[in-house]
C-alpha cells in the first residue's frame, strides 16, 4: 500500500506553496567540489539569505563526502535537504527528501526505470521521504556531465511542443514533480517561452535549473512559471550573488 500523503509534508509544502504561487529556491550543492570550510561558509550564507531547500548531488561521486556534507547542513540549519541524486547509490538516510529521478526526456532504460527497481526494497525502508521527479533534460548549448552520464540526448531547446508532451506524460503517469535541467555550466539556460509553456500545460509543481547566473534570470524564470528555481555551478564561482538570487525568487 503506498503511503499517504500525510507522510510527505515537504510535498505538501511544495503543493500549498504552489496553490498560493509562492516561489522558491534552492541551493544545489555538489559533494565533490567543496571543501568544509567552504561548505561552512556557503551554509552561513544561505541561512543569511534565506534559501529554502538543498539540494545534494551531482554526476559523479570522487569521494565520500556525501555523509559528511548532509550531516553538516543538518546539524547547522534547519533548511530542508534534498538528495538529488546522479544515481541511486548517492543515498543518505540522514537527509529529508530523495528526489527519486526519473529521466523522461531520454530513453535510457537504466534511468527510467532500471536503478529504480534494483533500489526499490530499500528505499521502501527508507526514512526519507521519497518524491518520483519526472527529470527533462533540455538542451543548453553544450554537452554537460549528466547528458554524457546519462548517455542521452536532451530536448532540443525549441521544441516547447516535446517539452509539453514529455511533462504531461510524467504527470499522467503519477510523477509528483517535474524538474526542467539544462545541466551544470550549460552554455544557455532553459528558456522562458520553454519553461511558460510547460508550467501552463500541468499542474504539478515545476522545477527549473542549469545555466542560472543572474538574478534578473532567476526572476525571468520565476515570472514563466517556474516553482522551485535551482543554482549550483553559479554561486560555487560567484557565492555573493546568492541572496540576490533568493530575493528575486521571494
Amino acid at each position: 500500500m503506498l503511503k499517504g500523503l500525510a507522510n510527505f509534508p515537504l510535498y505538501q509544502n511544495l503543493l500549498a506553496a504552489k496553490a498560493q504561487k509562492q516561489k522558491g529556491f534552492a541551493l544545489l550543492i555538489d559533494p565533490d567540489k567543496l571543501k568544509t570550510k567552504e561548505l561552512n561558509e556557503t551554509i552561513e550564507r544561505a541561512v543569511w539569505a534565506g534559501v529554502d531547500y538543498f539540494f545534494v548531488g551531482g554526476s559523479l561521486l570522487l569521494n565520500d563526502a556525501l555523509e559528511e556534507v548532509v550531516a553538516l547542513l543538518k546539524s547547522q540549519t534547519d533548511i530542508p535537504v534534498f538528495l538529488f541524486p546522479g544515481s541511486l547509490r548517492q543515498i543518505s538516510h540522514n537527509a529529508d527528501a530523495l528526489l527519486l529521478l526519473s529521466l523522461i526526456s531520454g530513453r535510457n532504460p537504466d534511468l527510467l526505470i532500471g536503478q529504480h527497481v534494483e533500489a526499490a526494497a530499500y528505499l521502501r525502508k527508507s526514512p526519507l521521504e521519497i518524491l518520483p521527479t519526472g527529470y527533462m533534460l533540455i538542451d543548453g548549448g553544450k554537452p554537460t556531465s549528466v547528458s554524457y552520464i546519462s548517455n542521452t540526448q536532451p530536448i532540443p531547446a525549441n521544441k516547447e511542443d516535446i517539452a509539453i508532451c514529455t511533462a504531461l506524460a510524467g504527470q499522467l503517469l503519477g510523477l509528483k514533480l517535474i524538474y526542467m535541467d539544462a545541466g551544470s555550466g550549460a552554455l544557455q539556460p532553459i528558456s522562458s517561452q520553454m519553461i511558460e509553456a510547460v508550467s501552463s500545460a500541468i499542474e504539478l509543481p515545476l522545477i527549473v535549473g542549469g545555466g542560472i547566473r543572474t538574478a534578473e534570470k532567476v526572476a525571468q524564470n520565476i515570472h514563466a512559471g517556474a516553482d522551485l528555481v535551482v543554482v549550483g555551478n553559479a554561486l560555487e564561482k560567484a557565492p555573493q550573488l546568492m541572496a540576490e538570487m533568493v530575493a528575486a525568487c521571494h
